[in-house]
């Protein structure tokens, strides 16, 4: 039974895969803000553009 707890403890193939998703879901994190920011600054642009023309 010791020995069995042993290895559970010492086992990190689970904890990779774990880092993996926290890394990937990050990622997702910034790249949903950056395209948020990159719409909110081109509907300005648009929105001084049809002021510009009218």
């Amino acid at each position: 039974m010791k020995n069995l707890m042993a290895r559970f403890a010492n086992d990190e193939s689970g904890a990779t895969a774990i880092e993996y998703g926290l890394i990937a879901g990050l990622i997702v994190v910034a790249i949903v803000t950056l395209l948020s920011n990159i719409g909110t600054d081109l509907s300005n642009v648009f929105t001084k553009i049809d002021g510009a023309l009218t």
